[in-house]
């Protein structure tokens, strides 16, 4: 028998802040969620697979209208005409607590209870899976422990929606240890929560199989589910199976050997070009370039954010073929001459480095300072200075880091006109 089993599907994700870009692909942002997991249901048709187990995480709080109902009520129709069972858990996303609007779903959907444990069995399969849904959003209880012995002779597959042990990146729902879901006895630990895909031991199986869609540009990579294989004596194989349509990706770019800004721009196309050749053309990709190394360039580079990416997005729809979009590009960048070589120059760009380095801890300069870039600031639309860190540092008074991070690019520029 074949099952596939999925999590953190995070239906209708909004994405935040993304479709605010003037060049992002909009559309395509707003419906990721349910493409990956439109292909999710071919996949499970096309494989036939026996039945489908999602561990937490199908929605992404309560719908703002029913369409994300609508939606998956359509998805689960498919499994149904296909004769696919499909066993549902809540997490702390959609647990019940966080959700305002439901509809009656097909009668192929089998939800875990919130209340207590429960047990569902597939007689024809000798399959029992055991889970019990989030009740409240922040449930922080062991859930594992007061799961159900495991049915002498079947194939037993635990589903719970956990942060387990050691997972610091994400809050610490329903916690557990490996040792604990080890001696249920079950064969198959089906878990979510974590949105990177894991196999943590296969005796038995404990599998994350990460989130369906990667929503941002901390979940770089190919992202899916995972097709189960098992039969009377247990679980032989578990595979990736990836549906996901949009693929984030971050592009380090070493400027080290550059020494004007055109040659900087034609070795982010040749990282495109490399990146393009290497994925598949199925997926849109989503890049964010670092530009990073101890450069000649560094001053040229200096308070030219805007015309960098100009570039940037340039080499990306001559490499790209509309398909990759930058979402970001930071330079990193560190100037050839270090601070103590810049003082050795005994000139007045040393003079200059010298007042910079101390000014950080000159209260008057910086209290002057201050004054003056909030009567600048005070002016700009909030939601721009929420956006840019430098504007939010003045308005926050933390004009310190600014000279700290504003120094090396200002004297490396200095240092190259000169």
């Amino acid at each position: 028998m074949k099952f596939i089993h999925a999590a953190d599907i995070h239906l209708d994700s909004p994405l935040s802040g993304l479709a605010t870009y003037k060049d992002a692909p909009a559309e395509l942002l707003r419906t990721a969620t349910r493409d990956a997991f439109t292909n999710l249901v071919d996949e499970a048709i096309d494989e036939a697979v026996d039945f489908m187990v999602i561990a937490g995480d199908l929605y992404d709080g309560t719908w703002k209208d029913y369409n994300t109902g609508h939606f998956f009520c359509r998805e689960m129709g498919r499994l149904n005409k296909a004769g696919i069972p499909v066993f549902l858990l809540y997490g702390n996303h959609d647990a019940e607590s966080e959700m305002t609007k439901k509809l009656v779903l097909p009668p192929n959907v089998h939800v875990f209870d919130a209340r207590k444990p429960c047990t569902f069995r597939i007689e024809e399969l000798g399959v029992a899976l055991h889970g019990r849904s989030f009740k409240e959003g922040a449930t922080t209880e062991n859930l594992a422990v007061s799961y159900p012995a495991p049915v002498p002779g079947w194939l037993n597959i635990g589903v719970l929606h956990t942060a387990l042990e050691g997972n610091a990146s994400h809050a610490t729902y329903a916690p557990c240890s490996l040792a604990e879901l080890t001696a249920k006895g079950y064969g198959y630990w089906a878990l979510g929560h974590v949105h990177e895909h894991a196999i943590l031991q296969d005796a038995p199986w404990v599998v994350f199989p990460g989130n369906l869609q990667g929503r941002h540009i901390r979940e770089t990579g190919p992202r899916g589910a995972v097709l189960v294989s098992a039969d009377e004596t247990g679980v032989h194989t578990v595979e990736r199976l990836f549906v996901d349509v949009l693929r984030w990706h971050v592009v380090d770019v070493d400027a080290g050997g550059a020494y004007t800004l055109d040659e900087v721009v034609r070795l982010v196309g040749q990282a495109f070009e490399a990146l393009v050749s290497n994925s598949s053309e199925k997926h849109y990709l989503s890049v964010r370039v670092n530009l990073k190394g101890k450069t000649a360039v560094h001053g040229e580079l200096f308070g030219r954010e805007m015309q960098v990416r100009a570039e940037v997005i340039g080499q990306a729809a001559a490499v790209g073929y509309d398909r990759l979009w930058v979402e970001k590009v930071r330079i990193e960048t560190e100037p050839l001459e270090s601070v103590e070589e810049i003082i050795a120059r005994s000139d007045a760009i040393a003079d200059l480095q010298i007042l910079l380095e101390s000014a950080p801890q000159d209260e008057g300069l910086l209290a002057s300072l201050t004054q003056d870039l909030r009567q600048l600031v005070d002016k700009v639309p909030i939601d721009l200075v929420q956006a840019i860190p430098e504007l939010q540092a003045i308005r926050d008074g933390n004009v310190a880091r600014i000279l700290q991070t504003v120094s090396p690019g200002l004297l490396a520029q200095l240092a190259t006109a000169s």
